[in-house]
């Protein structure tokens, strides 16, 4: 008994350690912050990302403008959510414009759905339609029952669905508002229902990098939100995550976890962006403390009580990688190894030299926890790391019934599909 209990001991210690110990984050501006906007410079023809060693990317469908999020129906309709930032987070005129300009699409947002169908099932969508029009900066999206959810920036709807539908016209139900306003650096809003579909979390962004216009103005952001689907029982389920993007549920377990995005201006290497389990009442740190007890001395506001039992995150994902995807491989095409492991889509930075990010990362996952350091997945999306010089940006990611993994490129405005053994 004793030999097991040591045993037991040793594996959750090994388990734990690479989260907990972060004493090996550089101090705040050992080095300083860069302005280093990349360079989209777009793929040529015949060009993909490249993944490992007998696996196959081809293009899925183009033409889209910020192609941002996807969501499966369970008929197989791939929905696209097609929005931009409208942020006014580029303040300076000249040299920032210019280089944001190359590196994000300075559009205005499309703010639309679009429908994709692949009814011969041969990997090719061949219908594609509106399916949602008219909306404000959509991003997650679910299906409960009968209605469709949206979330826009600064509220949750609903609309009624039926299977097969291509398009909706009818008036939406608010749900939920959602904090946005002036202040709405982080304005994305995903979205994702538990097993029996009861509960709905909601993904909300800071509002700044860390608070600087007064945590005031950051109630009911930095956080995952909880309601019931008809937007009652809403409570923060976990708070202190700078900025939440992607989530999904570990494979066999009723664990969330969440890609997360962590705060700039202290330096090229920090702080890492992070994926990390979602523990219910948890606190993450933001905007005072991070990974763990390190302190951000720019907050002004005096820190709460549960600072001191910040979480530390589970896995290090680099600095300013702008990680924002997140799958779980729940098919069975791809080799044992993958999985129930996670897939990563990272945007890449803006504010590194070199750049970093620009590729999707895969987690092992064993038994629901993390077995092994990030690896690169899908890469090529950098042409010249010395130079900013990149082909598109990785954002969301989408593992499909048939067990391919579609990737969203926002920037250039397609979708990578990547497929096993063609």
């Amino acid at each position: 008994m004793k030999k097991y209990l040591l045993s037991l001991a040793l594996l959750s210690y090994a388990y734990w350690l690479p989260a907990q110990d972060s004493s090996h984050l550089p101090p705040p501006h050992a080095t300083k912050s860069y302005a280093n906007y990349s360079q989209v410079r777009g793929w040529q023809p015949g060009e993909t990302p490249v993944a490992p060693a007998g696996f196959h990317v081809s293009l899925y469908a183009d033409g889209f403008q910020n192609p941002r999020w996807m969501y499966a129906l369970p008929n197989g309709d791939v929905l696209v959510a097609e929005s931009n930032s409208n942020y006014p987070f580029f303040i300076k005129i000249g040299a920032a414009i210019i280089g944001a300009s190359k590196s994000k699409s300075m559009k205005n947002s499309a703010d639309r759905i679009t429908l994709l169908r692949d009814a011969d099932h041969d990997g090719i969508p061949e219908l594609r339609t509106v399916f949602l029009s008219g909306l404000d900066q959509p991003f997650g999206m679910l299906l409960t029952g009968n209605y469709f959810y949206v979330a826009n920036t600064k509220a949750l709807l609903r609309y009624p669905y039926k299977t097969g539908d291509t398009v909706i016209t009818a008036s939406p139900e608010k749900i939920t508002d959602l904090p946005a306003g002036k202040i709405n650096q982080h304005w994305t809003r995903n979205i994702i229902a538990n097993k029996d579909q009861s509960k709905i979390y909601i993904a909300i962004g800071s509002g700044t990098d860390h608070a600087e216009k007064g945590i005031g103005n950051e109630q009911s952001r930095a956080a995952i939100v909880e309601i019931n689907p008809d937007g009652s029982g809403r409570r923060i389920y976990a708070s202190g995550l700078r900025n939440p993007v992607g989530m999904d549920w570990a494979p066999g377990t009723s664990t969330l976890w969440v890609a997360v995005n962590e705060r700039d201006k202290l330096g090229n290497d920090l702080v890492p962006d992070y994926l990390t389990h979602v523990k219910e009442g948890g606190f993450y740190g933001w905007p005072w403390t991070y990974y763990g007890q390190h302190k951000d001395t720019r907050v002004e506001d005096p820190a709460p009580p549960e600072v001191n039992n910040t979480i530390v995150p589970d896995v290090q994902l680099g600095a300013h990688t702008a990680s924002l995807g997140l799958a779980f491989y729940t098919g069975d095409k791809f080799p044992e190894k993958y999985r129930n492991g996670a897939f990563i889509a990272q945007h890449g930075s803006w504010n590194r030299k070199p750049i970093s990010g620009y590729k999707v990362l895969f987690v092992p996952f064993t038994n629901g926890k993390p077995s092994g350091k990030p690896e690169d997945f899908l890469t090529g999306f950098i042409k010249d790391s010395t130079t900013a010089d990149v082909k598109g940006r990785p954002v969301g990611l989408l593992v499909l019934k048939n067990g391919a993994l579609l990737v969203t490129d926002d920037k250039t405005n397609r979708i990578w599909k990547v497929v096993y053994g063609q």
